[in-house]
């Protein structure tokens, strides 16, 4: 039983998606389409790259890249294709400019909002300091303990 077991996990490695009829009989080409596959999302999955996407789609987007690396393409071509076909959403690190921007901005402003309105909640809540009754309010409190 325990042999069964050892076995199966030994043999249940990781299921890389991109499948053989898509490889590049190039290596070096293969490798660049394997690194630019790394910054883009698969547009079915969330946060997964398309290399390990089952996708039909992702399947689509590997193919895509290989072309347009045999196309002659360098990386940042290829990128920027993928990106004005699919939008900005593909990229796994958008870039900080236009609505990108607002993503990378928006997280750390939401932060200093929150704490400015603790903040001020904490500081009105803060207990009032005594201070003495004058002589008038410390007479006139004493006419209204004694009605």
């Amino acid at each position: 039983m325990i042999r069964v077991l050892v076995l199966s996990l030994l043999l249940a490695g990781p299921a890389f998606a991109v499948q053989p009829g898509e490889m590049l009989s190039d290596p070096e080409l293969e490798a660049r389409a394997r690194e630019i596959s790394k910054g883009l999302r698969c547009p079915v999955c969330r946060n997964e790259n398309i290399d390990d996407s089952n996708a039909t789609i992702a399947s689509d987007l590997r193919l895509l890249v290989r072309e347009r690396l045999v196309a002659g393409d360098d990386d940042q071509q290829v990128v920027d294709f993928v990106v004005d076909r699919y939008g900005e959403y593909v990229l796994l690190n958008p870039v900080a400019r236009g609505a990108g921007m607002l993503l990378w901005i928006a997280g750390p402003l939401m932060l200093l909002g929150g704490g400015a309105v603790a903040l001020t909640y904490l500081r009105r809540r803060r207990p009032v300091q005594d201070t003495p009754l004058s002589e008038e309010e410390r007479a006139r409190l004493d006419a209204l303990l004694k009605d």
